[in-house]
Parts: structure tokens; C-alpha cells; sequence
């Protein structure tokens, strides 16, 4: 029988990679703007290069610190929100299955199907996984883009002294002269690659993913610079 020879087509999808990848960018990014931007700002101030490289050094530990601890607050208070959630619906399941599972007939009827089949549907799926089906169809919540806080955490952290680790080379590898230009065209070209990267992960143009963090990456180091040099002559 045909029907018998059938088999599931499991397809892959992006949106598996939203938490992770979320983190893993943002640290990246961090990472490298934040040092590159800091050695900058040191330097321009004037700062022998051992002060630099030791700016530096502490800016990669602190930055990895902070966003460990930013990345866990942050995904376990949206964690903490899912499970008071999930407990709610699961009180409201049993004290009330007839209402819960009329509200669930009407979240399918109001994406397109007809009342009959919606509540079909609905009674299969509750037979099957009922808080499940609630959680997916009514909170919204799936296993994909659930909070992973030590996930989070971890990629926040990691990426971040990855990247930090990028202009802190060229700091540790350029001689004094070409210490600044060096740290800015080499971060600029890290950050380029990075958004590239990210934005063809995500399934996006890569291009404008290279402008988009570029732009804003040239923008923090140009400001820290400028500040560098305007205290480091008052001072």
C-alpha cells in the first residue's frame, strides 16, 4: 500500500539556531567593538603600549563577565515567565479541559479552518500532548525558541572573548606607530566578516549584514577615540 510505504520528511529549519546564534553575534560583536574601542580610546590618550594591552586585557575579562551575567539574568526572567505560564495552563487544564480545549478549537478556527475540523484538531492534539498543544498554539512557546539560560550564558561569553581577542593580537603584534590604524582596519574587517557570517547563518544577504555591523562598530571606535584624545589633552 502506498499509504504504508509513506514517511515523514523532517526538514531543517533556521529558527533552531535563533537562541544560540542571537547570543553567539551578540557577544562577537561585543567583543571585538568594545576592545577595539577601548585600546582606541587608551591609546589615543596617549598611553604607553604596555597600559594598552592591559586596558585591553581587562576589558576582555570584565566584557565576558558582564555578559555572561546580562545573558543569564536576562533569558532566565524569560524562562521564569514560560514556566509560570506553563503552570497557569496546566491549573487551567484541570479545573477546566471543556473551556481550554474550546479556546484551542478557536486559535485553528481563526487561522483558517472550519469549526468542525478546528475542534477535530484540537481534540486530537489535546488527546495526544495536551499542554503541549497549548503551549505551542496558545503561549507560543516551542522547543526551538524556548530560554536556554546557560546557553545563552555560555555562547554570550565565549563569542565575546573571541572576539576580544581579535584587536587584542594586533595590539600584542603591532609596533606603537601603527598600534591605531592597525587596531581599527583590522576590527573593521573582523566586524565586516562577522555580520557577514550572521547574516548568511540566518539566511540573510550577507552584504548588508557586513554594512550593518561595520557602520555601528566605525561609529563606537571613532567616539572612544575622540574621547581618548580630548581627555588625554585636558589631562
Amino acid at each position: 500500500m502506498l499509504a504504508g510505504r509513506m514517511r515523514f520528511h523532517r526538514e531543517w529549519h533556521r529558527t533552531a539556531r535563533i537562541g544560540w546564534l542571537r547570543a553567539a553575534v551578540l557577544g562577537a560583536n561585543d567583543g571585538i567593538v568594545s576592545t577595539a574601542s577601548l585600546v582606541l580610546g587608551v591609546a589615543a590618550a596617549d598611553a604607553s603600549h604596555g597600559g594598552v594591552l592591559v586596558a585591553g586585557v581587562a576589558g576582555l575579562v570584565a566584557g565576558a563577565m558582564s555578559m555572561a551575567a546580562g545573558e543569564y539574568v536576562s533569558v532566565s526572567s524569560q524562562a521564569d515567565t514560560e514556566a509560570a505560564d506553563l503552570e497557569r495552563e496546566r491549573g487551567e487544564l484541570a479545573t477546566d479541559e471543556p473551556r481550554e480545549r474550546e479556546e484551542l478549537a478557536g486559535i485553528y478556527e481563526g487561522r483558517g479552518l472550519d469549526p468542525a475540523l478546528a475542534r477535530q484538531v484540537a481534540d486530537q492534539l489535546m488527546a495526544a500532548d495536551a499542554i503541549g498543544a497549548h503551549a505551542r498554539d496558545e503561549l507560543g512557546i516551542s522547543e526551538a525558541l524556548s530560554a536556554r539560560p546557560i546557553q545563552a550564558a555560555l555562547a554570550s561569553a565565549g563569542t565575546f572573548a573571541v572576539g576580544a581577542a581579535l584587536p587584542l593580537a594586533v595590539v600584542a603584534l603591532a609596533p606603537g606607530a601603527l598600534l591605531v590604524p592597525g587596531v581599527a582596519g583590522s576590527s573593521l574587517v573582523f566586524l565586516a566578516l562577522l555580520g557577514g557570517l550572521a547574516a548568511r547563518a540566518g539566511g540573510a544577504h550577507m552584504g548588508i549584514g557586513a554594512l550593518r555591523v561595520g557602520f555601528w562598530g566605525a561609529l563606537a571606535m571613532a567616539l572612544t577615540a575622540g574621547v581618548g584624545a580630548l581627555f588625554g589633552t585636558v589631562v
